[in-house]
């Protein structure tokens, strides 16, 4: 009788265990993994890359960042992409990536409660249900160093001039 009652009892440890396991590996992802495993951020891993802030999203953090999809960087204007991903346009593209990451973790129960936030680039950008001129498509994607809310919309930053 024992041995019928500590068989159920042992698969559900085994799968509790299993399940944890899973959670546990994915949540030791960085930002950067995240997004690569992903598959929907091809354009703005290769603009990190270009930007050079890879080592930056994958260190320690937190930080919370506004991805937009490659169907967001698709309704850029023609040759805007190519434009950016050159040298000669690094700073240009650092201050636009670098509009879309906070430093912190901000959760969307936070978005909620919360009108704007500095981003890494110094820029204040308005944050809620939208976050400037997009749509939160996808929130609270927890990394290891952060968590990610997808956008359908490319941030620009406000110019200084």
């Amino acid at each position: 009788m024992k041995k019928n009652f500590l068989a159920p009892l042992l698969a559900l440890f085994v799968l509790t265990t299993a399940a944890f396991t899973f959670q546990a590996d994915k949540s030791a992802k960085d930002i950067v993994d995240v997004a690569i495993e992903a598959g929907t951020f091809k354009t703005l891993v290769a603009a990190v890359s270009a930007a050079d802030l890879v080592a930056t999203l994958k260190s320690e953090g937190p930080f919370t960042v506004f991805a937009p999809t490659d169907d967001a960087f698709a309704k850029l204007p023609k040759g805007t992409v190519e434009s950016l991903l050159k040298p000669e346009n690094k700073d240009q593209l650092v201050a636009i990536l670098t509009y879309h990451v906070v430093a912190g973790k901000i959760m969307s129960t936070d978005l909620l409660s919360t009108s704007s936030a500095k981003t890494v680039n110094g820029k204040s950008a308005p944050i809620g249900l939208r976050v400037g001129n997009a749509n939160v498509i996808a929130a609270d994607i927890v990394a290891s160093n952060g968590v990610i809310h997808v956008i359908d919309t490319v941030l620009l930053p406000p110019s200084d001039m």
